[in-house]
């Protein structure tokens, strides 16, 4: 049985983002948020300097919801207001078409500016925060829970 937790140093931030499809039968009305997506998270992974680390995609029914790790809140915002990049032209354009129909589809987002974390990964490949900062074995010491949220906290605290 091969354990493992992560390890970062300095800010992490999780944002989560989502859509709901609440007229599944227009696809003309949610399909263009859906495929901008995508292009955001092919220029945020093509770019380190954004700060974007990773994301992850979910869906719950017709609502997929991705699941952003970030290493700066100043980076997230800088990336969202960011006239040159993918994200203003796809909010102008949602906000154009759901003027037009509202209640079609629907946009939410969640932001955690993370100061501490704690992770167990058991016989997993790579995957949430282990994948996006750094995958270290689970040693004696940071082999329970509590001793690895501690061990988060004092890195925050240096």
């Amino acid at each position: 049985m091969q354990r493992h937790t992560h390890s970062h140093d300095g800010q992490l931030v999780v944002f989560l983002i989502g859509m709901t499809v609440n007229r599944w039968w227009r696809p003309d009305l949610w399909l263009p948020a859906l495929v901008a997506m995508p292009r955001m998270l092919r220029e945020l992974s093509r770019e380190p300097e954004y700060g974007f680390l990773g994301y992850r995609m979910t869906f719950t029914g017709l609502h997929p919801t991705v699941i952003q790790y970030w290493n700066s809140l100043d980076k997230l915002y800088a990336y969202a207001s960011d006239r040159t990049a993918e994200h203003r032209p796809a909010w102008a354009a949602f906000n154009r078409r759901a003027a037009k129909t509202p209640g079609a589809v629907g946009v939410w987002h969640e932001t955690y500016v993370v100061d501490r974390a704690e992770s167990v990964y058991v016989d997993t490949p790579e995957i949430g925060l282990a994948r996006f900062t750094t995958r270290v074995p689970v040693s004696k010491g940071t082999n329970h829970a509590r001793a690895r949220i501690e061990r988060s906290e004092l890195r925050t605290e240096n």
